[in-house]
């Protein structure tokens, strides 16, 4: 699955559009590698977005294409988020 599709599904960024201009500008890591909006994700990467002054890390639990409100958070656990300087 895309990167800029997770991003939207799973709910932790709204728009895929957002998601995607979000990637494009280097602000998501794959498992510590700069990722573009069309780097593939999969079950089991590790996923650090940058958001203004702190970086959130989850670690991808399972893929799917679409998802409920209340079900998206299990697609994805939080390993850290911590603040940038």
């Amino acid at each position: 699955m895309r990167i800029d599709k997770f991003l939207k599904v799973s709910r932790l960024i709204k728009r895929r559009t957002l998601a995607k201009q979000v990637a494009d500008q280097g602000r998501v890591d794959i498992n510590g590698k700069v990722a573009k909006a069309s780097s593939v994700v999969q079950e089991g990467d590790e996923v650090a977005i940058r958001f203004g002054q702190k970086v959130v890390t989850v670690k991808v639990e399972q893929l799917k294409n679409t998802t409920k409100k209340d079900e998206a958070t299990s697609m994805y656990t939080l390993v850290k988020e911590e603040a940038v300087e």
